[in-house]
Protein backbone atom coordinates (compact mmCIF):
# COMPACT_ATOMS: atom_id res chain seq x y z
CA UNK A 1 0.00 0.00 0.00
CA UNK A 2 1.53 3.46 -0.94
CA UNK A 3 1.84 5.38 2.23
CA UNK A 4 0.20 9.02 1.44
CA UNK A 5 1.01 12.39 2.80
CA UNK A 6 3.66 15.18 4.08
CA UNK A 7 6.38 13.53 5.95
CA UNK A 8 6.94 16.91 8.19
CA UNK A 9 8.03 16.67 12.04
CA UNK A 10 5.07 16.31 14.79
CA UNK A 11 4.08 19.29 15.46
CA UNK A 12 6.20 20.35 18.41
CA UNK A 13 3.43 21.53 21.44
CA UNK A 14 1.68 18.55 21.33
CA UNK A 15 5.66 17.46 23.46
CA UNK A 16 3.88 20.13 26.45
CA UNK A 17 1.43 17.58 27.06
CA UNK A 18 2.94 15.80 29.92
CA UNK A 19 3.79 19.14 31.55
CA UNK A 20 0.35 20.35 31.16
CA UNK A 21 -0.44 17.48 33.57
CA UNK A 22 1.83 18.06 35.95
CA UNK A 23 0.59 21.59 35.90
CA UNK A 24 -3.15 20.77 36.58
CA UNK A 25 -2.05 19.16 39.45
CA UNK A 26 -1.59 22.40 41.24
CA UNK A 27 -4.07 23.77 44.29
CA UNK A 28 -5.24 26.50 42.01
CA UNK A 29 -6.38 27.51 38.53
CA UNK A 30 -3.64 26.94 35.70
CA UNK A 31 -2.14 29.70 34.29
CA UNK A 32 -0.99 29.13 30.83
CA UNK A 33 2.30 31.28 29.32
CA UNK A 34 3.05 28.64 26.73
CA UNK A 35 1.60 30.10 23.54
CA UNK A 36 1.24 33.49 22.41
CA UNK A 37 -2.58 33.74 21.17
CA UNK A 38 -4.76 37.20 22.17
CA UNK A 39 -7.35 36.30 24.90
CA UNK A 40 -8.65 40.06 24.93
CA UNK A 41 -11.72 40.96 23.26
CA UNK A 42 -11.48 42.03 19.97
CA UNK A 43 -12.43 45.56 19.50
CA UNK A 44 -16.24 46.61 19.12
CA UNK A 45 -15.12 48.88 15.87
CA UNK A 46 -13.61 45.68 14.06
CA UNK A 47 -16.80 43.63 15.13
CA UNK A 48 -19.55 45.96 13.73
CA UNK A 49 -17.05 46.30 10.64
CA UNK A 50 -17.74 42.53 10.15
CA UNK A 51 -21.26 42.56 10.62
CA UNK A 52 -22.28 45.23 8.96
CA UNK A 53 -20.40 43.83 5.74
CA UNK A 54 -21.63 40.04 6.61
CA UNK A 55 -24.06 39.98 3.86
CA UNK A 56 -21.18 38.39 1.08
CA UNK A 57 -22.78 36.72 -1.36
CA UNK A 58 -20.59 37.73 -3.69
CA UNK A 59 -16.67 35.89 -4.01
CA UNK A 60 -14.11 38.37 -2.80
CA UNK A 61 -11.16 39.59 -4.97
CA UNK A 62 -7.97 37.75 -4.08
CA UNK A 63 -6.07 40.83 -4.48
CA UNK A 64 -8.24 42.37 -2.11
CA UNK A 65 -10.52 45.58 -1.97
CA UNK A 66 -8.81 49.19 -3.33
CA UNK A 67 -9.55 50.31 0.23
CA UNK A 68 -8.35 48.00 1.74
CA UNK A 69 -4.86 48.25 0.23
CA UNK A 70 -5.02 52.06 0.47
CA UNK A 71 -5.88 51.48 4.10
CA UNK A 72 -2.55 49.50 4.64
CA UNK A 73 -0.71 51.70 2.83
CA UNK A 74 -1.84 54.57 4.71
CA UNK A 75 -1.08 52.39 7.65
CA UNK A 76 2.57 51.51 6.80
CA UNK A 77 3.54 55.46 6.46
CA UNK A 78 1.43 56.27 9.45
CA UNK A 79 2.94 53.91 11.91
CA UNK A 80 5.78 52.41 10.38
CA UNK A 81 7.60 55.13 8.59
CA UNK A 82 7.44 53.43 4.72
CA UNK A 83 6.23 56.16 1.86
CA UNK A 84 5.97 55.02 -1.60
CA UNK A 85 3.67 52.38 -1.14
CA UNK A 86 1.32 51.92 -3.99
CA UNK A 87 -2.02 49.79 -3.73
CA UNK A 88 -0.28 47.69 -6.52
CA UNK A 89 2.20 46.19 -3.80
CA UNK A 90 -0.13 45.09 -1.01
CA UNK A 91 -1.90 41.96 -0.66
CA UNK A 92 -4.24 40.61 2.10
CA UNK A 93 -3.20 37.15 3.31
CA UNK A 94 -5.20 34.31 5.33
CA UNK A 95 -3.20 34.99 8.47
CA UNK A 96 0.72 35.32 7.99
CA UNK A 97 1.51 31.98 9.22
CA UNK A 98 -0.15 30.82 6.02
CA UNK A 99 2.22 32.98 3.63
CA UNK A 100 5.06 32.07 5.92
CA UNK A 101 4.36 28.05 5.25
CA UNK A 102 3.57 29.03 1.34
CA UNK A 103 5.35 31.20 0.50
CA UNK A 104 8.88 29.35 -0.99
CA UNK A 105 6.28 27.08 -3.00
CA UNK A 106 4.70 30.35 -4.34
CA UNK A 107 7.70 31.45 -5.88
CA UNK A 108 8.47 28.31 -7.16
CA UNK A 109 12.03 27.48 -4.48
CA UNK A 110 12.56 24.04 -5.14
CA UNK A 111 15.35 21.39 -4.24
CA UNK A 112 18.51 23.22 -5.66
CA UNK A 113 17.53 26.91 -3.28
CA UNK A 114 18.53 27.26 0.15
CA UNK A 115 15.84 29.63 2.55
CA UNK A 116 17.73 31.25 5.55
CA UNK A 117 15.86 32.02 8.57
CA UNK A 118 17.54 32.93 12.34
CA UNK A 119 19.22 30.70 14.34
CA UNK A 120 16.99 30.81 16.98
CA UNK A 121 13.18 31.39 15.46
CA UNK A 122 9.19 30.39 14.70
CA UNK A 123 9.31 26.71 12.98
CA UNK A 124 7.14 27.82 10.29
CA UNK A 125 9.87 28.91 8.61
CA UNK A 126 11.33 25.60 8.12
CA UNK A 127 8.23 24.14 7.48
CA UNK A 128 7.78 26.99 4.74
CA UNK A 129 11.15 25.16 2.64
CA UNK A 130 10.34 21.47 3.50
CA UNK A 131 6.91 21.85 1.90
CA UNK A 132 8.59 23.46 -1.09
CA UNK A 133 11.21 20.62 -1.03
CA UNK A 134 13.84 23.33 -0.23
CA UNK A 135 16.64 23.55 2.21
CA UNK A 136 16.47 25.17 5.08
CA UNK A 137 19.25 26.40 6.93
CA UNK A 138 19.81 28.12 10.67
CA UNK A 139 22.02 31.33 9.92
CA UNK A 140 21.85 35.27 11.45
CA UNK A 141 24.47 36.21 9.43
CA UNK A 142 24.90 35.39 5.45
CA UNK A 143 29.11 35.08 6.56
CA UNK A 144 27.73 31.79 8.21
CA UNK A 145 27.40 30.07 4.90
CA UNK A 146 30.04 28.83 2.49
CA UNK A 147 30.59 30.23 -1.18
CA UNK A 148 28.31 27.18 -2.97
CA UNK A 149 25.43 27.69 -0.45
CA UNK A 150 25.58 31.57 -0.19
CA UNK A 151 25.06 31.02 -4.21
CA UNK A 152 22.17 28.97 -3.71
CA UNK A 153 19.91 31.59 -1.43
CA UNK A 154 16.83 32.96 -2.80
CA UNK A 155 15.03 33.57 0.11
CA UNK A 156 16.18 35.15 3.57
CA UNK A 157 13.74 35.45 6.81
CA UNK A 158 14.02 38.32 9.25
CA UNK A 159 11.70 38.15 12.05
CA UNK A 160 11.58 41.59 13.98
CA UNK A 161 11.00 42.11 16.71
CA UNK A 162 11.59 37.92 17.26
CA UNK A 163 9.16 35.07 18.17
CA UNK A 164 10.53 34.30 20.58
CA UNK A 165 13.59 36.40 21.56
CA UNK A 166 11.89 39.76 21.04
CA UNK A 167 15.13 40.85 19.66
CA UNK A 168 15.14 44.03 17.12
CA UNK A 169 16.88 44.02 13.80
CA UNK A 170 18.09 47.53 13.30
CA UNK A 171 17.57 50.03 10.31
CA UNK A 172 21.78 49.45 9.75
CA UNK A 173 21.32 45.55 10.29
CA UNK A 174 18.77 45.38 7.62
CA UNK A 175 20.28 47.77 5.16
CA UNK A 176 23.28 45.40 5.18
CA UNK A 177 21.48 42.31 4.79
CA UNK A 178 19.47 43.65 1.49
CA UNK A 179 22.57 44.86 -0.02
CA UNK A 180 24.29 41.47 0.50
CA UNK A 181 20.37 39.81 -0.66
CA UNK A 182 20.47 42.04 -3.61
CA UNK A 183 23.79 41.19 -4.56
CA UNK A 184 22.91 37.35 -4.46
CA UNK A 185 19.66 38.09 -6.10
CA UNK A 186 17.76 36.62 -2.94
CA UNK A 187 14.33 37.52 -1.40
CA UNK A 188 14.23 39.01 1.75
CA UNK A 189 11.13 38.64 3.41
CA UNK A 190 10.12 40.48 6.98
CA UNK A 191 8.17 38.97 9.43
CA UNK A 192 7.30 42.05 11.55
CA UNK A 193 4.16 41.04 13.24
CA UNK A 194 5.02 42.33 16.95
CA UNK A 195 5.85 45.93 15.80
CA UNK A 196 3.85 47.83 17.27
CA UNK A 197 4.62 46.22 20.76
CA UNK A 198 8.18 47.72 21.47
CA UNK A 199 9.28 48.73 25.29
CA UNK A 200 12.27 50.32 26.41
CA UNK A 201 14.23 51.97 23.82
CA UNK A 202 11.76 50.93 21.32
CA UNK A 203 9.02 52.39 22.81
CA UNK A 204 7.70 55.27 20.92
CA UNK A 205 4.83 55.90 23.52
CA UNK A 206 7.24 56.46 26.27
CA UNK A 207 9.86 58.43 24.39
CA UNK A 208 12.03 55.61 22.46
CA UNK A 209 11.78 54.83 18.70
CA UNK A 210 9.03 53.27 16.71
CA UNK A 211 10.50 49.30 15.88
CA UNK A 212 11.54 49.38 12.12
CA UNK A 213 10.45 48.04 9.04
CA UNK A 214 12.44 46.42 6.32
CA UNK A 215 10.51 48.39 3.70
CA UNK A 216 11.98 51.69 5.73
CA UNK A 217 13.38 54.50 3.03
CA UNK A 218 16.36 53.68 4.85
CA UNK A 219 16.60 49.94 4.13
CA UNK A 220 15.42 50.25 0.66
CA UNK A 221 17.52 52.89 -0.79
CA UNK A 222 14.29 54.05 -2.90
CA UNK A 223 13.94 50.47 -4.23
CA UNK A 224 11.26 47.87 -3.02
CA UNK A 225 12.61 45.41 -5.20
CA UNK A 226 13.14 42.10 -3.67
CA UNK A 227 11.86 42.44 -0.40
CA UNK A 228 8.30 41.94 1.67
CA UNK A 229 7.03 42.87 4.33
CA UNK A 230 4.63 40.42 6.38
CA UNK A 231 2.32 41.84 9.34
CA UNK A 232 -0.70 40.47 10.49
CA UNK A 233 -3.51 41.99 12.84
CA UNK A 234 -3.72 38.80 15.58
CA UNK A 235 -1.35 40.65 17.82
CA UNK A 236 -2.11 44.46 17.73
CA UNK A 237 -5.53 44.50 17.22
CA UNK A 238 -6.92 40.56 18.86
CA UNK A 239 -7.73 39.54 15.55
CA UNK A 240 -6.05 36.11 15.55
CA UNK A 241 -9.68 34.33 15.01
CA UNK A 242 -10.24 36.86 12.01
CA UNK A 243 -6.71 35.42 9.93
CA UNK A 244 -6.23 38.79 9.00
CA UNK A 245 -2.92 39.77 7.49
CA UNK A 246 -1.35 41.32 4.53
CA UNK A 247 2.47 41.38 2.83
CA UNK A 248 3.50 44.25 1.51
CA UNK A 249 6.40 45.19 -0.64
CA UNK A 250 8.55 44.49 -4.83
CA UNK A 251 5.31 44.89 -6.39
CA UNK A 252 5.87 42.09 -9.82
CA UNK A 253 6.51 39.60 -6.53
CA UNK A 254 3.14 40.51 -5.50
CA UNK A 255 1.23 40.60 -8.50
CA UNK A 256 2.58 37.19 -9.28
CA UNK A 257 1.58 35.74 -6.03
CA UNK A 258 -1.87 37.32 -6.76
CA UNK A 259 -1.82 35.41 -9.71
CA UNK A 260 -0.83 31.74 -8.12
CA UNK A 261 -3.31 32.89 -5.02
CA UNK A 262 -6.15 33.12 -7.57
CA UNK A 263 -5.68 29.74 -8.80
CA UNK A 264 -4.97 27.91 -5.51
CA UNK A 265 -7.83 29.47 -4.06
CA UNK A 266 -6.87 31.79 -1.08
CA UNK A 267 -8.78 34.11 -0.44
CA UNK A 268 -9.83 36.39 2.34
CA UNK A 269 -13.26 36.58 3.13
CA UNK A 270 -14.93 39.77 2.48
CA UNK A 271 -16.39 40.86 6.00
CA UNK A 272 -12.86 39.86 7.31
CA UNK A 273 -10.80 42.70 4.89
CA UNK A 274 -13.67 45.21 5.75
CA UNK A 275 -12.69 44.00 9.33
CA UNK A 276 -8.89 44.57 8.53
CA UNK A 277 -10.26 48.24 7.34
CA UNK A 278 -11.59 49.04 10.51
CA UNK A 279 -8.81 47.85 12.75
CA UNK A 280 -6.51 49.45 10.32
CA UNK A 281 -7.79 53.22 10.51
CA UNK A 282 -7.79 53.34 13.88
CA UNK A 283 -5.14 53.80 16.50
CA UNK A 284 -6.94 54.31 19.07
CA UNK A 285 -7.40 50.65 20.59
CA UNK A 286 -4.07 49.40 19.51
CA UNK A 287 -2.65 51.86 21.95
CA UNK A 288 -5.28 50.83 24.66
CA UNK A 289 -4.18 46.96 23.80
CA UNK A 290 0.07 48.11 24.16
CA UNK A 291 -0.96 49.69 27.99
CA UNK A 292 -2.65 46.37 29.08
CA UNK A 293 0.27 44.49 27.49
CA UNK A 294 2.99 46.67 29.12
CA UNK A 295 1.64 46.77 32.78
CA UNK A 296 1.33 43.00 32.70
CA UNK A 297 5.18 43.19 31.42
CA UNK A 298 5.66 45.42 34.26
CA UNK A 299 4.49 43.20 36.75
CA UNK A 300 5.66 39.67 35.46
CA UNK A 301 9.27 40.61 34.79
CA UNK A 302 10.88 41.02 37.80
CA UNK A 303 8.56 38.02 39.50
CA UNK A 304 10.48 35.88 36.47
CA UNK A 305 13.55 37.07 37.43
CA UNK A 306 13.06 37.15 41.32
CA UNK A 307 12.50 33.35 40.14
CA UNK A 308 15.91 32.43 38.81
CA UNK A 309 15.31 33.46 35.26
CA UNK A 310 17.88 35.37 33.62
CA UNK A 311 15.79 37.82 30.99
CA UNK A 312 17.45 38.36 27.39
CA UNK A 313 16.16 40.55 24.95
CA UNK A 314 13.08 40.93 25.08
CA UNK A 315 12.94 44.11 23.92
CA UNK A 316 9.75 43.72 22.04
CA UNK A 317 6.38 41.50 21.52
CA UNK A 318 4.45 39.66 23.56
CA UNK A 319 7.08 37.34 25.56
CA UNK A 320 9.80 37.08 27.91
CA UNK A 321 12.80 35.31 26.78
CA UNK A 322 15.36 33.28 29.64
CA UNK A 323 17.45 30.90 31.19
CA UNK A 324 17.87 29.42 34.34
CA UNK A 325 21.40 28.03 33.74
CA UNK A 326 19.42 24.66 33.18
CA UNK A 327 18.18 22.24 30.48
CA UNK A 328 14.53 23.34 28.98
CA UNK A 329 12.77 20.86 30.14
CA UNK A 330 13.83 21.29 33.91
CA UNK A 331 12.84 24.34 33.75
CA UNK A 332 9.68 24.15 32.27
CA UNK A 333 9.02 21.51 34.82
CA UNK A 334 9.85 23.70 38.12
CA UNK A 335 7.13 26.02 36.16
CA UNK A 336 4.48 23.43 35.98
CA UNK A 337 5.08 22.46 39.46
CA UNK A 338 3.40 26.39 39.97
CA UNK A 339 0.40 25.36 37.99
CA UNK A 340 2.39 27.59 35.20
CA UNK A 341 2.95 26.46 31.52
CA UNK A 342 5.60 27.67 29.64
CA UNK A 343 7.11 27.49 26.46
CA UNK A 344 10.01 24.85 25.95
CA UNK A 345 12.94 27.37 23.86
CA UNK A 346 13.72 24.02 22.36
CA UNK A 347 11.18 24.20 20.05
CA UNK A 348 12.45 27.50 18.47
CA UNK A 349 16.06 25.75 16.89
CA UNK A 350 18.88 24.11 18.60
CA UNK A 351 20.46 27.15 20.19
CA UNK A 352 17.27 27.73 21.94
CA UNK A 353 18.62 25.02 24.53
CA UNK A 354 18.14 26.31 28.12
CA UNK A 355 15.76 28.88 27.38
CA UNK A 356 11.99 29.13 28.09
CA UNK A 357 9.36 31.89 26.27
CA UNK A 358 7.17 33.23 28.71
CA UNK A 359 4.31 35.02 27.25
CA UNK A 360 2.51 38.10 28.26
CA UNK A 361 -0.88 36.66 26.86
CA UNK A 362 -2.29 35.68 30.29
CA UNK A 363 -5.42 37.35 31.50
CA UNK A 364 -4.59 40.16 34.25
CA UNK A 365 -6.18 37.26 37.11
CA UNK A 366 -3.27 34.89 35.73
CA UNK A 367 -0.56 37.32 35.21
CA UNK A 368 -1.42 38.40 38.97
CA UNK A 369 -1.27 34.27 39.84
CA UNK A 370 1.62 34.06 38.08
CA UNK A 371 3.67 36.91 39.75
CA UNK A 372 2.33 35.86 43.38
CA UNK A 373 3.33 31.60 42.96
CA UNK A 374 6.67 32.99 41.07
CA UNK A 375 7.30 35.90 44.44
CA UNK A 376 6.35 33.14 46.88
Amino acid sequence: MPTFGLNLPEYPWEQLAPYREIAEQYQGPLVNLSIGTPIDSTPSIVRDALVNTSDAHGYPTTHGTLQLRESIACWYERRRSVTGLNPQQIMPTVGSKELIAWLPFLLGLGAHDVVVRPRIAYPTYDIGAQLAGAQHIAADSLEELDEDTRSRVKLIWVNSPSNPTGAVTSLEQMRALVEQARDLGAIVASDECYAELGWGQWDAQRGGTAVPSLLDSYVTQGRFDHLLSVYSLSKQSNMAGYRAAFVAGDEQLILNLVNSRKHAGMIVPAPVQSAMIAALDDDQHVQAQKDVYRARRERLLPAVQNFGIQVEESEAGLYLWGSAGEDTWSTVERFARLGILVGPGVFYGSEGEGYVRIALTGSDEDIDRAVERLRR
